[in-house]
């Protein structure tokens, strides 16, 4: 039911916490776990936390250099994070998490869920590629999880929710959702539209690119919308680069 949802851990530090995370995966019925520039990362240390029974979810996980790899192939990333507040608008918790997960999975797409370095998380840049943010609530007389608590927390929400409403093969093929790195393409080309329209300041321009950001966050943008608003933003760039801003040539 979780086949085409990944857990990537970005950078851990602890070599049992992996392993730890591997038997989380096996429990909710998630096999796809990439690992980002593991420290100090040590096979013997993580098999005996992920259990015979994880064995071979530990030993599968695919281990690469960059976040943009391991999200690779992704239509949608979701990011964990402990703190609030600044940029980080819109923080989901692990219920309405599993709700947007679930969406996404039954639409077709495949979701990765991104959990950062046990000390301190993930930054602002490695959000940016985020379509949504998601913390845990916890006591405020104990606000750490341990990394693997936190992957089960939010794989047992999934795993729920993919209960509730499984998805059922059928009728006519739905458009695919666009992946991360489209979304990525998109943004980057309606950002110099919108400059070139003197809709965005010049000064700081990816931070009032937020909003449209989080606008789309929200929607499930399939592969046929992403080509009209890449045609919508060339002949938009086209004309004022023809008539130039004012309309006139």
């Amino acid at each position: 039911m979780l086949e085409e949802l990944r857990v990537v851990l970005f950078r851990p530090k602890y070599p049992e916490n992996i392993g730890s995370v591997a038997r989380a995966c096996l429990n909710m019925g998630v096999s796809d776990l990439v690992v980002v520039d593991p420290y100090n990362f040590d096979m013997e240390k993580a098999l005996p936390l992920a259990t015979a029974h994880a064995r071979h979810v530990l030993e599968s996980a695919r281990i690469v250099e960059t976040l943009a790899q391991a999200v690779e192939g992704c239509t949608a990333v979701f990011g964990t994070t402990a703190r609030t507040g600044g940029w980080r608008k819109g923080i989901m918790n692990p219920d309405v998490l599993a709700g947007v997960v679930n969406e996404r999975l039954s639409s077709g797409g495949r979701v990765a869920v991104v959990f950062g370095p046990e000390d301190k998380g993930l930054t602002n840049e490695e959000t940016s590629i985020c379509s949504g943010l998601m913390t845990i609530p916890t006591s405020q007389e104990g606000t750490s999880l341990n990394l693997a608590q936190a992957v089960v927390v939010v794989l047992y929400e999934c795993f729920k929710k993919s209960l509730d409403g499984p998805f059922v093969p059928g009728g006519p093929p739905e458009e695919r959702p666009a992946t991360v790195q489209e979304q990525e393409t998109m943004f980057q080309n309606l950002q110099e539209t919108l400059l070139a329209i003197d809709f965005l300041k010049d000064d700081n321009p990816d931070y009032w690119m937020l909003p449209v950001r989080r606008f789309f966050s929200k929607i499930n943008l399939k592969r046929n919308e992403f080509n009209l608003l890449m045609g919508v933003c060339r002949q938009v760039q086209w004309f004022v680069q023809t008539y130039g801003p004012g309309g006139k040539k």
